[in-house]
């Protein structure tokens, strides 16, 4: 009996010792919690008093700036594409655009489609000769390609020479200037 009454002992000590180290561990967390709000109320107190402001300072004397030298330069670039493209790329279409379809409209003209129908008799008369001339082979030799190539050439000049030559063009024709008396002095 002895023995249990000394371990009920033991474990009563033990208990008292636990609650005694829960107390103290309370105490120990709440005057952590004490400090941890103070300091918290601190570093808001320096966030608004000295960290705000020097990050105000810093965007208006470095960040601001270069956003406005970028916005500035992307306006810049945006004005001289626009510029560019109605300034040249536009007009350039146009033109292309033009000469394509008054080459159509040639095309259509009986002393253009002539000339290019004697130009082809041609180009097949030339061919005929150079089909002559180069021994006939199975596959394709590099000379009868040549030869074929150049034929098509020279019947693309013959038709272009055909176009420029029977065109209608207006803005060749240089305007008369007004009469000048070359007898005339200076006054």
């Amino acid at each position: 009996m002895a023995s249990s009454r000394k371990r009920a002992r033991e474990f009563r000590k033990l208990k008292s010792r636990a609650n005694s180290v829960a107390a103290e561990q309370r105490a120990v967390l709440d005057h952590a919690s004490q400090v941890l709000r103070e300091a918290r109320r601190q570093l808001g107190d320096y966030a608004r008093t000295d960290v705000a402001p020097a990050a105000m300072r810093t965007y208006d004397s470095r960040l601001k700036p270069t956003v406005a030298r970028s916005v500035a330069a992307s306006r810049a670039a945006a004005h001289t594409g626009r510029t560019r493209l109605a300034d040249d790329v536009i007009p350039a279409l146009a033109g292309a655009i033009g000469s394509t379809l008054a080459s159509l409209d040639s095309a259509r003209d009986p002393r253009v489609r002539a000339v290019a129908k004697k130009a082809g008799k041609q180009a097949a008369k030339y061919g005929a000769q150079a089909r002559k001339a180069v021994r006939p082979q199975e596959s394709s030799s590099p000379v009868r390609l040549v030869v074929v190539a150049v034929s098509l050439v020279a019947a693309g000049a013959v038709a272009y020479a055909a176009w420029q030559t029977l065109r209608a063009d207006d803005e060749l024709w240089i305007e008369d200037v007004a009469d000048v008396d070359p007898v005339s002095p200076e006054a």
